[in-house]
Order: C-alpha cells, then sequence, then structure tokens
C-alpha cells in the first residue's frame, strides 16, 4: 500500500512541475506588455485592459508617464523598457502615443506598438499642432490652467466637463472619479515636437472611438493610415477614455499586436 501511495505522490509531483515548466515556459515567451497612459489620466486607468491581459497570461507594466515633456517622458519609459528581458508591446494612450514613439527608438525588443486614441507624431509634430490638423477637438474649451511655482503651467480638464470630454461612455459616478483623480500635463509638454517616429520601422495597430472630443477621429484615421497600421479599429460611439469604457477590445487588438509574427 505504501508503495502505491508513493507511487501516486511521484506521478502527481511529476505532472504539477510539467504544468509548472510549460506555464512558466508560456509566460517568458509573451511579450511584456507596457501601457502607457496620457494627460488627464493616470495608471490606474489600464485596470480593466491588464485584467484582460493578465487573464491571458501576459505580464503586464503600467508605467508611470510624468507628462512633462515628450523626450523626458520617453527616456523615463525608455527605462522601464530596457530593464525587461524580452520582447515588450509598448501601448500609449492619447499623450502617451508620442512618448512610446520616441521611448521605442533604439529598443530592438520592442515588437510593435499600439495608438490607443492616441497621438502617432512624425519628427517635428507636436501634439498641439496635430490637434489643429483637423476640426473637431473641443479639449481647448474645457481645459483648466494652474501655474506653477517655476514659471510653467499645468493643464487640467475641469471636473464639472470631464464627463462629456473625456469619457462620454463611462459612467457617470466612474468619470467623476477619474475627474478628482486626474493627473495635469504641461502645457510645454503638448507643444515640444518629436524626434524621429519609431512606428516608420515597428509594426504599429491603432484603436479609437468614432465620438472622442479629445483628438478629432479624422486625425486618428490620417494617423493610423500614415503609419502602415497594421490593423485599425474604430469603436462606434467611443470616446476619449476608451481603455476605461472598452478594455476587452484594447486587450484584443494587444494580443494580436503580441501574436503577430
Amino acid at each position: 500500500m505504501h508503495k502505491i501511495i508513493r507511487a501516486l505522490a511521484l506521478v502527481y509531483a511529476c505532472c504539477v512541475s510539467d504544468s509548472a515548466t510549460a506555464q512558466a515556459a508560456d509566460h517568458q515567451a509573451k511579450p511584456t506588455i507596457v501601457l502607457v497612459h496620457g494627460a488627464f489620466a493616470e495608471s490606474s486607468s489600464w485596470n480593466g485592459v491588464i485584467a484582460e491581459l493578465n487573464s491571458d497570461g501576459f505580464r503586464t507594466i503600467a508605467a508611470a508617464n510624468p507628462l512633462r515633456g515628450v523626450a523626458s517622458d520617453a527616456a523615463t519609459v525608455s527605462a522601464v523598457i530596457g530593464s525587461i528581458g524580452g520582447p515588450v508591446v509598448l501601448v500609449g494612450h492619447s499623450y502617451g502615443g508620442p512618448v512610446i514613439t520616441e521611448a521605442a527608438n533604439g529598443k530592438d525588443n520592442v515588437k510593435a506598438l499600439v495608438y490607443v486614441a492616441g497621438f502617432a507624431p512624425d519628427k517635428g509634430e507636436s501634439s498641439l499642432t496635430l490637434s489643429g490638423k483637423f476640426p473637431g477637438s473641443t479639449l481647448g474649451e474645457a481645459l483648466l490652467p494652474v501655474a506653477r511655482p517655476d514659471g510653467g503651467q499645468d493643464l487640467y480638464i475641469q471636473p464639472e466637463k470631464f464627463h462629456e470630454q473625456f469619457a462620454a461612455d463611462v459612467p457617470a459616478a466612474q468619470a467623476s472619479l477619474m475627474a478628482a483623480t486626474q493627473r495635469p500635463v504641461a502645457d510645454a509638454a503638448l507643444a515640444e515636437p518629436s524626434d524621429a517616429p519609431s512606428w516608420k520601422t515597428i509594426p504599429s495597430y491603432a484603436i479609437y472611438g468614432s465620438a472622442d472630443r479629445n483628438i478629432p477621429p479624422a486625425l486618428m484615421k490620417f494617423m493610423a493610415e500614415r503609419a502602415h497600421s497594421v490593423k485599425t479599429i474604430v469603436v462606434e460611439g467611443g470616446s476619449h477614455a476608451l481603455m476605461v469604457s472598452h478594455p476587452e477590445a484594447i486587450a484584443l487588438l494587444i494580443k494580436e499586436a503580441a501574436s503577430a509574427q
């Protein structure tokens, strides 16, 4: 009887070991997903997307974006990429788009870029200049400027306008919390010209909402086509806060980018 128990225990241990090894190998084979929030948001805005990706075995990092300037913010994200010992898919929302565009330069482990309602600038372009390329943005009317002690200026979205402007397809109570936790962007960051665009050498993907009030949908269509986006998804009625209102759609696109050969 003892011999039978020992034999069964050995078989069980081998099965557990093989399963753990297989799971570890699968986890190692999948790219790490680095998510970069944009202006008026913060890292937890990716929570729904992270839950979807983690359930499928992806390692995720919601990088902190300082929102101070494209070059300096990109350097911060680039350092995160450099700490990862395997392939990476970079995902950027809104102003996070210029940040990932620059952060990917010189990083051989970045295999794809995913723009979520995000700017995909060419060299010399800024979020500000791109915003004026097509009509439709009402962001300027909703901004609240706050002077900083160093002479600069931070920009917030007025709390009472946040729901309609930024997250119209998010429940009002949730949008109210987002308005309270929004992080400001330096106005200089929105005006800072971008450097060389990594989307010219790295495959890119795009997803945006047809009802975005921050970035004109026509502009995002233009940028996706210019970057020869591998796949572009338009979410009908989607707001600027797609990562909150449509996390499943974003996660599916990221998974597609991660699995592409």
